[in-house]
């Protein structure tokens, strides 16, 4: 449960570390990343994204938006 917890965790810190890069609310963010499946990058790669920076994982989120339409960063 306490991992659960944990990866719930990371992920509201990097929806909203994304949103706050690109200046968006956090409602916009997560809908944004869902829409261009960088929420599910996140996930399938929690294992080894949550070793890294958040910067990191806002920028490799970035890039996997990128690859699927979207235009930020």
């Amino acid at each position: 449960m306490e991992k659960k917890r944990q990866s719930i965790a990371y992920f509201v810190v990097c929806i909203r570390s994304f949103g706050e890069t690109y200046n968006l609310t956090a409602k916009e963010s997560y809908s944004y990343l869902d829409r261009h499946k960088g929420l599910q990058f996140l996930i399938d790669c929690y294992e080894a994204e949550h070793t890294l920076s958040i910067e990191d994982a806002v920028s490799d989120m970035a890039a996997v938006c990128r690859r699927n339409g979207g235009m930020l960063g």
